[in-house]
């Protein structure tokens, strides 16, 4: 068998190039697996292979392994961890596709968790996995196989891995294992590098082998796909000539020669060792990782028993396996590391290797290991960090990631073991901690600003990855009593031992304030050094609040408040402004410590440490360590004006957070999902928001839930969005009284919005502005202290020297913002007395009584005036209006406590007057409300002042309104009932009935100099800025185009009946003069010229192209309309076809579209009898130009004769493009309009110009088109009569007239009534379009019956054409002229040859197209997507696979292997794609992104919300969040609409003027 690999293996994969990946797997499966499989089974292998089916007892684990882009799911409520998925098939068939369940797609590896008891919390099994009663035995699987087979299997699996692994792992050039000859052939190898690019492997492989591109480029695939493919063999010296060219251009590290000659004498084969194959997997390329990953995953990992084994050996091994995948270069997914997940989530399995394995002490020691820079004190630096050591330090997180996995399932019962190894790991990440404490320390710049940024993400990094890891530390240690006190105690001695090394700058003083003195130590946080990493006492301070129900002793509380506070007081001075000096470094650490990521084990925990220290402490010796550390203490001790008063509101505002912040279950007496509603109510009270915006805002636990659905509902509703937009939260109202407005997590620009947000609802609902304090829940009893830092004789002094400052407002050393923070603190301690008298029985004593202390006046040296009496003066300082309210309400709710208080004591609140307040309350509402009439009647006046104005202008500018109002160039066309010369008469648009709209002047104003011009034939051209497109919207095959072929010799006069292509004019309506125009666009291109020679940067349009932007819309477009005036009876044709006679035109014509190929004469252009002007025939000739350059894809060329057809077929195509997207008629643009008719009315009309000068019957103009268009019309009917073929309602009862013309042709006769439904309903679009373009060409205004659906329509659109409503008499009336033609058309040999089956036959109405249908739910779609393979390398997954709304391809996009080139250019599958199948223009779903994608030819593009969104009403892009998408109608509809109306260039044109970085994308190679 050895013998047969080692000659077989390298002919079969080496020989050159893999052009054809099919026969390489057919070789293979013939040479070497098919022998293979005979030998194992001993007999036929389909025989032998069905027979172990039979006995085969699938396992009740699922165990299929992902592909990548495979959709997985994952059961919010029952999975025990985000890890345990689903594939879709056990999802579809289990309990939990009704729960909450979160998609994502795999990145490849990994398997399913389906049967698993340990993975789910309920449901572990699908319908199909679900076990048997009678399988409860389990009986040996090999029971069934005989000895002879087993003995096989062995023999057969030892030798294929023992030679994959030795040719996998052999790492020698000039020698082999082995076994394997000495050379003879020789084979060069290249191996990826993971540095060059395709382009450079590709250009040196032409040099070095001498291969084609397309060979190169299979080479380059294969090497990017496996990592190594022989590119040459033959003798030694050939290949090292290959070898030699390629070191040369310095491609890559690995270029070997090594023989593969095959040797005759096998000696015996060792058993292959499991370890060999982990450790030296730094030798093997991605490919083979792949497959050994997948062979253990569904061998090793399925098997219980083998999983123990292998993850036992896994563990010992740890430290050696991460230390080489730090070493290694590929990725963590191509790594045996990444297999720790399969077996550290097994709750089980953890703690067994915590256990016996010791594995959380080897996994924390194994990451520090690895973090060797230290600086003096052994705390981590990452100053220095080169780049080599930067990328180790990202590899390295990874093990925290498996620290996760081991400690993600919290331990139900412990045993002494456990906790043993638990507190052993503990005291290592101690270890871990110690060293981040304190590290990164930063001191203030003074004198200049900073010389270089100091390094401070990688700390932060750490501490991120780190949060989760803590958060579980604790949990752990909450679950168990004695392990909580034991690690408590080691996070003490852990801490003490941190402060032993601090002591720089600390003396002790004494500080004196308010009558009690404290003391402390001097520490200027603006002068010493400080960290805000702190992560011990952090760690302390959770581990605090789980012990809240034991005492606790021997702690020194001002020890524990050192740390915390010098970090906030640092953030409070660099809020003030006073560390700018010190650069962005420091900005951007306290953004992220207050930020939702790091705040759960930073920020909040500093405000634990606080309390816990507080609640231990005398509150005015407190506060005066804060003021002292806040460097307030003299502002307050003493008469000292110089001061920062940012400071002091961020000290009145620390003291709040401390005394108020209780929703931390420990801390107050609250639920875990209090916290949670008070941050979403917090969040709400800003604005409305989504619930991707709240999800976050949300810290999110280790398991990526924020907890947020369950309690969402109590304080929020719900409301749905429209076609745009996104689903939006909104607050309760009855929440709002519970808003903060000193909320802990606002920053500063959340609490302005917030505010502004909840005073303006308060003045909505006509009450008063003031915001006081929420009611706070009561703390618990190791807290309860807290509240006595409210009353303290310190905070009271603080507050009154505030509100004195406040009463003299000169002296400026104060702010409205540290005003308003004082009263809040004073509403706060009002608030907790009320709570504390509600709360109270009878006899106890009420210990809290802040209203007696707040008007008690100072002491007697200084008889400063009361809190009260100071609070009186303010209430009617004129310069605190805006706190007027709040200083009554505090005054209202302060009285109410003191008469329940003191009702018979002899103390009252001096002699205050407390009617007074309630008077002058009353009074001030009065005030308010007379204010509110006043101005509400001064808006009436002014409003009515205004709206008289506007009369007056209007009546003095009659003439100017009128002349305005006759330009309804693009408005909808004005009603007839206002024109008396109109009214009486039916409206008629062609013929010689035709209604003749009251001659007027059209007036319009240039966009550009804003300049009035009458439109005349003789005057100054007035443009349109257009867009021409080339066009399959309308085609059932749009892949049909005739244009590839012979561009030049295409004849546009008949447009194919499946409109496979065509010329479609949209513009955005403004106008300009042509001069005007043109030197807009000279300057344009001037612009462009001049940018060629600075760097070039991209734009949204190509000038080359004759690309510009609609000077005032920036719409896209390339080439200008000619305005032109309406015709005034006679000719108005400017560009004229010429042909023999109109009896030529009728018999080629009468080919009636069906058969496509006609020998048409050559038309000859005649510019005839030309009534315009030179502006207005140079811009014909323009948009003719554009509209032949575009449509043939020619260069531009005046004298060709298709230039008038193809403007003909433009405004027909036009004209029905629109016919299909709306029932209404609406105006567009003059020349070129927007809706149905067929080609030939448009050209037939607008030809007879040249005609009638050779015809000298003397027939009016208006007549010749009404016998024009009589013709085309019964050339229709017989059209839609004879095509109205098999399969359709076509029960025929001819009229006898055109039956017997065309007896031959027609099918048989049913009942009449059917037929004339037939003709009618396909007529319609034709009649409608005709409608569209005589209303346009000669002006006549449009019925109102055709702006809506109503019931005589047909009669009012038959009146309007001069048609009679029975079609038939058309043809009674001129029935000799009629018949001979009938004849000839129904018995040409082209239309019978159609009608028997010789071409496509379309029937009429057309069906308009549609995008294709995409499944409801997005999961199908990804499914599908991940089982699709790139068509052009073998088999390979694609990357990107990419889904074409428009035909319902799916292609390989963004990937090198497919490729194709497309005029000289290489393009991607996509923009390929758009060529062939939408012109130019191009819809796609990227699957794996959840994208839709635009393109428009081959530089412009631009991403669009997908059609589908979660239940949240929002879509998701990038499929981050997981949620279920479903397929919203609406918004898929307004897709549809944009390729409809052809706006998809539009759009990309907008999107791309608003986002600059899209237009540096190359959209060509998608």
């Amino acid at each position: 068998v050895y013998h047969h690999l080692a000659r077989y293996v390298a002919k079969i994969y080496c020989l050159g190039p893999n052009l054809n990946p099919q026969s390489e797997d057919l070789l293979a499966q013939m040479l070497l697996q098919a022998p293979l499989e005979w030998y194992l089974c001993g007999e036929d292998p389909s025989t032998g292979l069905a027979k172990l089916e039979q006995n085969n007892q699938p396992s009740q684990l699922c165990g299929h392994v992902f592909k990548v882009g495979e959709p997985t799911y994952s059961c919010r409520e029952c999975a025990a961890d985000p890890t345990c998925v689903l594939c879709m098939q056990c999802f579809l068939g289990s309990v939990h596709k009704e729960h909450r369940y979160r998609m994502t797609t795999s990145g490849g590896g990994g398997f399913c968790d389906c049967g698993d008891t340990e993975a789910w919390k309920k449901g572990p099994y699908c319908q199909k996995h679900e076990p048997n009663i009678s399988d409860s035995c389990q009986e040996d699987p090999l029971a069934h196989l005989s000895t002879d087979m087993i003995a096989r299997c062995y023999n057969v699996f030892s030798i294929v891995l023992k030679y994959a692994v030795d040719m996998l792992t052999w790492d020698k050039e000039d020698e082999l294992p082995p076994g394997l000859e000495p050379p003879d052939t020789y084979y060069c190898m290249l191996f990826n590098d993971e540095v060059h690019t395709y382009e450079q492997v590709i250009y040196t492989l032409q040099k070095a082998v001498n291969c084609t591109q397309k060979e190169a480029v299979s080479f380059a695939t294969t090497v990017d796909r496996d990592g190594r493919k022989s590119v040459r063999f033959g003798n030694f010296a050939f290949c090292e000539l290959a070898k030699s060219v390629i070191v040369v251009s310095s491609l890559v590290w690995g270029a070997g020669c090594i023989s593969l000659k095959s040797h005759d004498d096998i000696s015996p084969l060792p058993p292959i060792n499991l370890l060999t194959v982990i450790f030296h997997e730094s030798l093997y390329i991605n490919q083979s990782r792949n497959v050994y990953h997948q062979l253990f995953m569904s061998s090793l990992l399925m098997d219980l028993k083998y999983k123990k084994l292998f993850a036992i050996q896994f563990a010992k091994n740890y430290e050696r396996l991460q230390s080489d995948y730090v070493k290694d270069d590929h990725d963590r997914e191509f790594s045996v590391t990444d297999l720790s997940v399969q077996m550290f989530t097994v709750p089980s399995l953890a703690r067994m290797l915590i256990t016996e394995e010791n594995l959380m002490t080897t996994i924390i020691r194994t990451f520090v290991d690895h973090l060797r820079h230290r600086d003096l004190q052994g705390r981590f630096q990452f100053e220095r960090y080169t780049a080599q050591q930067a990328f180790k330090f990202r590899r390295v997180q990874s093990l925290i990631g498996d620290l996760k996995y081991v400690l993600i399932s919290r331990p139900t019962e412990w045993s002494d073991q456990l906790r043993e190894k638990f507190l052993e790991g503990l005291d290592t990440f101690l270890e871990l901690l110690k060293c981040m404490q304190g590290m990164d320390p930063v001191v203030r710049q003074v004198g200049q600003h900073i010389e270089m940024e100091p390094e401070w993400e990688a700390a932060f990094t750490l501490q991120m990855k780190l949060t989760h890891i803590i958060s579980m530390i604790q949990e752990w240690c909450a679950s168990d009593e004695r392990v909580l006190i034991e690690a408590y105690k080691k996070c003490l001695t852990a801490l003490t031992h941190c402060h032993s090394g601090f002591t720089d700058g600390e003396q002790p003083i004494t500080l004196s304030m308010c009558g009690h003195s404290v003391d402390t130590i001097r520490y200027c946080v603006s002068q010493e050094k400080v960290s805000i990493h702190l992560p011990v006492s952090r760690l302390l301070a959770g581990l605090h609040v789980l012990l809240s129900k034991i005492e606790v002793s021997e702690l020194s509380p001002p020890m524990l408040i050192e740390h915390p506070l010098r970090c906030l007081v640092l953030c409070a001075q660099v809020h003030a402004g006073m560390w700018r000096r010190n650069g962005f470094s420091l900005v951007n650490q306290i953004y992220y410590y207050h930020n939702v990521k790091c705040r759960v084990e930073m920020f909040d925990k500093d405000l634990i440490m606080l309390q816990a220290g507080a609640s231990m402490m005398d509150p005015n010796h407190f506060l005066m360590i804060v003021l002292s550390r806040f460097e307030l203490y003299h502002i307050f001790s003493s008469d000292v004006v110089q001061q920062n008063n940012t400071l002091t509101e961020e000290m009145l505002h620390l003291i709040m957070m401390v005394v108020g912040e209780r929703f931390e279950a420990g801390v107050g007496q609250v639920e875990g999902c209090d916290e949670i509603k008070r941050e979403i109510l917090h969040q709400l009270c800003i604005r409305p928001m989504a619930h991707s915006e709240l999800v976050k805002a949300l810290p999110e636990n280790e398991n990526k839930e924020t907890g947020m659905e369950k309690v969402i509902d109590c304080v929020a509703s719900f409301k749905k969005p429209g076609v745009t937009g996104r689903g939006l939260y909104e607050l309760r109202p009855e929440c709002a009284k519970q808003f903060n407005l000193y909320f802990h997590h606002y920053s500063r620009a959340d609490q302005s919005k917030a505010e502004e947000a909840q005073r303006k609802l308060k003045r909505q609902n006509g009450e008063d502005t003031a915001l006081p304090p929420p009611v706070l829940p009561p703390f618990c009893p190791l807290f309860a202290s807290l509240v006595n830092i409210l009353q303290c004789d310190v905070l009271l002094g603080m507050l009154g020297a505030v509100l004195q400052w406040a009463v003299e407002p000169s002296a400026g050393h104060w702010s409205e913002s540290m005003l308003q923070r004082v009263l809040h603190l004073i509403g706060m301690a009002l608030l907790e007395e009320q709570q504390q008298l509600e709360n109270s029985s009878e006899d106890n004593d009420v210990y809290f009584n802040f209203t007696l202390k707040m008007s008690r006046p100072g002491e007697a040296p200084s008889n400063t005036a009361s809190v009260l009496a100071l609070l009186e003066n303010l209430q009617n300082a004129p310069h605190l209006e805006v706190h007027k309210d709040m200083i009554r309400w505090i005054l209202k709710v302060g009285h109410r406590y003191y008469n329940l208080h003191y009702q018979y004591n002899s103390h009252s609140w001096g002699d205050l007057d407390f009617k007074y307040p309630n008077t002058a309350c009353d009074k001030d509402r009065a005030e308010r409300k007379r204010k509110a009439e006043m101005a509400r009647l001064r808006r009436e006046k002014i409003m009515a002042q205004m709206s008289e104005m506007q009369r007056h202008f209007i009546n003095e500018n009659k003439e100017l309104f009128q002349q305005t109002q006759v330009v309804t160039l693009c408005l909808s066309p004005p009603n007839p009932s206002c024109s008396p010369t109109l009214s009486d008469a039916a409206l008629a648009c062609v013929g010689p009935r035709r209604s003749h709209p009251g001659e007027k002047r059209q007036v319009v104003t240039c966009i550009l100099c804003q300049e009035e011009q009458e439109i005349r034939a003789d005057g100054k051209a007035m443009v349109l800025a257009a867009f021409v497109q080339r066009s399959t919207v309308m085609s059932k095959n749009p892949f049909l185009d005739f244009l590839v072929c012979f561009p030049e010799r295409y004849d546009p006069l008949f447009m194919h009946p499946d409109l496979s292509f065509g010329t479609h004019t949209g513009s955005c309506g403004h106008i300009m003069h042509s001069h005007c125009w043109q030197r807009y666009f000279e300057a344009v291109q001037a612009k462009e010229q001049r940018r060629q020679q600075r760097l070039r940067v991209h734009t949204s349009y190509d000038v080359g192209n004759g690309e510009f932007l609609c000077p005032l819309c920036e719409c896209l477009s390339n080439t200008v309309i000619p305005l032109l005036p309406r015709a005034k009876g006679s000719s108005r044709y400017p560009i004229s076809l010429s042909l023999s006679h109109i009896h030529t035109h009728t018999r080629y014509f009468g080919v009636l579209e069906m058969s496509y190929h006609v020998d048409l004469p050559v038309p000859l252009l005649t510019l005839f009898r030309n009534p315009y002007s030179s502006t207005i025939k140079e811009m014909l000739t323009t948009f003719g130009t554009a509209t032949y350059k575009v449509g043939l894809k020619v260069h531009p060329n005046e004298q060709d004769p298709r230039v008038p057809i193809m403007c003909w077929g433009s405004c027909a195509y036009t004209i029905q493009s629109i016919g299909e997207n709306s029932t209404h008629i609406h105006t567009f643009v003059l020349l070129f309009l927007r809706k149905p008719v067929v080609d030939n009315t448009v050209s037939v009309v607008l030809s007879y110009g040249s005609v009638h000068s050779q015809d000298s019957s003397g027939l009016s103009m208006d007549a010749v088109q009404l016998h024009l268009f009589h013709l085309i019309t019964v050339a229709h009917m017989v059209q839609i009569l004879l095509t109205s073929g098999p399969g359709k309602e076509r029960e025929n009862p001819i009229p006898v007239c055109v039956s017997r013309v065309c007896d031959s042709s027609l099918p048989e006769v049913g009942s009449g009534w059917h037929l004339w439904r037939c003709v009618k309903t396909g007529i319609l679009p034709y009649l409608r379009g005709a409608a569209l373009f005589f209303h346009h060409l000669n002006g006549v205004p449009a019925p109102p019956e055709l702006h809506a659906l109503c019931p005589g329509q047909w009669e009012v659109l038959c009146g309007y054409l001069s048609l009679p409503s029975n079609l038939l008499q058309l043809f009674h009336s001129q029935q000799v002229l009629l018949e001979p033609l009938l004849h000839g058309w129904c018995t040409h040999p082209g239309v019978q040859q159609t009608l028997q089956g010789g071409g496509v036959l379309v029937s009429f109405p057309r069906e308009s197209n549609s995008l294709i249908d995409l499944p409801d739910d997005y999961s199908a779609l990804i499914n599908q997507a991940s089982s699709f393979t790139c068509p052009k390398s073998g088999g390979d997954k694609s990357r990107a696979p990419t889904l074409c709304l428009v035909c319902g391809s799916m292609l390989c996009s963004q990937s090198y292997c497919c490729q194709t080139e497309l005029e000289g250019e290489d393009v991607g599958a996509c923009t390929a794609h758009t060529f062939a199948c939408g012109a130019g223009v191009g819809i796609f779903l990227r699957v794996r992104e959840s994208q839709v994608l635009f393109l428009a030819g081959k530089t412009k593009g631009c991403f669009y919300a997908p059609p589908y969104l979660d239940d949240y009403g929002e879509t998701d892009q990038g499929l981050r969040r997981g949620n279920p998408l479903h397929l919203c109608h609406e918004r898929y509809r307004k897709i549809q609409k944009l390729w409809r109306q052809h706006s998809i260039t539009e759009e990309i044109g907008h999107a791309q003027e608003a986002n600059q970085t899209l237009v540096g994308i190359d959209w060509q190679h998608l």
